[in-house]
């Protein structure tokens, strides 16, 4: 399984320091130039207690201790945290209003957990201990959701600045800012102060500049550049920290996930 997945993360552009749209390699060199990951295939790795299942996994991450965040979905949402040698730790959130149809989880610099639930349109955030701190978005209202319907109009809950339509991902600058990928309904990336305040939004479904579709997954490197899975436009947008655009990368297929490395040379791998 995890062999598996290594071998899927090959969308590789090398970014050499900070200017956008320069020294950016194309597919071929950046296979040659990035280095492998190395990894172990460790078999059934994951020890739940018994009466507790895995399901389908959507969402893995890990936190400054090493030890894993599992979110799935299947029959309940569930989000599961292991230590480092795959022993069962405590379940965040068993219950929650928020979890309905698992799709990330994220783990920040203050190893704060954040689960984002596509089905509720609701992002929470867990301190380590699986406190809850913060909830962004709201459980969409059954008469909103009618206007779903062919005919019916459009969902009133899109585009606003704190609701989400299915929203995908979310990621952290170094200042604490929130950035949100939204969505599957809203085709957007929303932008939050550290205390979940609305900033400002950007982006129109479409394949214009600073246009998305399905932006699937987001990512901020330590210089707070935003870099957003276009999913439905198979590409990848970069955004400045004030969401405009800067530089669009369509040598990476259609991104289902990104991130970023460290500075001052980059590397961006995309699945």
């Amino acid at each position: 399984m995890l062999r598996r997945f290594a071998a899927l993360a090959i969308g590789f552009l090398f970014i050499a320091g900070s200017t956008f749209g320069q020294n950016v390699a194309g597919p071929a060199k950046a296979k040659a130039t990035t280095p492998e990951i190395p990894f172990d295939s460790v078999p059934d790795f994951f020890k739940l207690p018994a009466g507790l299942y895995m399901g389908e996994g959507t969402g893995i991450a890990t936190n400054s201790k090493g030890h894993v965040f599992v979110y799935v979905r299947s029959g309940e949402t569930r989000l599961f945290e292991f230590d480092q040698t795959g022993a069962f730790v405590k379940e965040f959130g068993a219950g929650s209003y928020g979890f309905a149809f698992a799709h990330a989880v994220r783990v920040d610099k203050d190893d704060n957990v954040w689960a984002v639930d596509e089905g509720t349109n609701v992002i929470q955030k867990f301190s380590p201990d699986g406190k809850l701190l913060m909830v962004l978005g709201k459980r969409p209202d059954p008469l909103d959701q009618l206007a779903l319907t062919p005919g019916a109009g459009t969902y009133a809950g899109t585009n606003r600045p704190y609701t989400f339509h299915r929203q995908t991902d979310v990621g952290f600058d170094p200042q604490g800012n929130i950035f949100v990928s939204d969505g599957y309904g809203d085709s957007r990336v929303v932008k939050y102060d550290k205390n979940g305040r609305f900033i400002k939004s950007a982006g129109t479904r479409g394949n214009g500049p600073l246009q998305f579709s399905t932006p699937h997954a987001i990512s901020v490197d330590a210089r707070g550049i935003v870099y957003v899975a276009d999913r439905g436009n198979s590409r990848i947008v970069v955004l400045d920290n004030d969401l405009n655009q800067k530089a669009v990368y369509d040598t990476v297929g259609a991104p289902w996930a990104v991130c970023i490395s460290a500075g001052p040379h980059q590397y961006l791998y995309s699945s």
